[in-house]
């Protein structure tokens, strides 16, 4: 018999490559793709003691315009999924996990305290988080795996969980604005209303900048240049800056 925790916790594989996952999608491909007028109060935020204590840690160590990107993250890629995948199954409250937990590896209080790439440190401090918070281990490990792999943009060959592809989707799309026509633009303007983005582009700008100075070897390289070395520009914080999508909201 399956293990339905697979589904349940967003195991499922799909495909990595959103070149191949979308390539002749009846709903999101060509110029007009298909956009559902949700508001952000069609996904209400999950509510439970995990969720709440989880809220509580996330708020103390991240500064507001990171936990409003998580907050926005959320509704985008549960908006998207619903919109493009109607029949993907898993589970909100871990996904929702995965997302308010996907950048603290950028907090203060860790980003500089450890030569860890931050979305791999973030994976750790969350499964362990989760687990301390008495979290079941294949919901532990689902969050810890999309966050490990929430900036394997350029990955092109195999799968990767259904929740580790709505979270790269959501958190690329408000940092970049990819693939932003798969959603509504009045759902990012509520979504955008309810959680600020206060800046956001340049104070993520300023993350990506800060980690490569501290840390050149970390994963956020893999979106510059061979051989990047401190002093040279950064094609990652420079696409964060030129966010057409989102320049009227930061």
């Amino acid at each position: 018999m399956a293990d339905p925790n697979i589904v349940f916790y967003g195991f499922t594989p799909v495909a990595r490559d959103p070149e191949i996952l979308f390539a002749n999608h009846p709903t999101a491909s060509g110029d007009n793709p298909k956009q559902d007028l949700f508001i952000a109060e069609d996904f209400p935020l999950p509510n439970s003691t995990l969720v709440n204590d989880v809220k509580t840690f996330v708020k103390k160590e991240l500064d507001e315009q990171t936990f409003n990107h998580s907050n926005r993250v959320y509704i985008y890629g549960v908006a998207l999924a619903k919109t493009h995948f109607p029949h993907w199954s898993y589970d909100l409250e871990t996904y929702y996990l995965s997302c308010l937990l996907h950048d603290i590896g950028t907090a203060e209080k860790y980003l500089s305290t450890t030569k860890l790439s931050f979305e791999f440190k973030g994976a750790i401090i969350a499964r362990d988080l989760i687990l301390q918070l008495g979290g079941v281990e294949d919901q532990a490990d689902s969050v810890c795996d999309a966050i490990v792999r929430h900036q394997d943009i350029f990955v092109q060959g195999g799968n990767i969980t259904m929740i580790g592809q709505v979270l790269q989707l959501a958190t690329i799309l408000d940092n970049v604005g990819l693939r932003a026509n798969l959603i509504h633009p009045r759902l990012i303007e509520i979504t955008t209303a309810a959680f600020p983005r206060k800046g956001w582009s340049e104070h993520f700008a300023r993350v990506v900048e800060s980690e490569l100075r501290l840390k050149p070897w970390c994963h956020t390289s893999t979106f510059e240049t061979p051989n990047w070395k401190e002093g040279m520009k950064s094609n990652f914080a420079s696409d964060v800056r030129k966010n057409s999508v989102m320049k009227s909201f930061d």
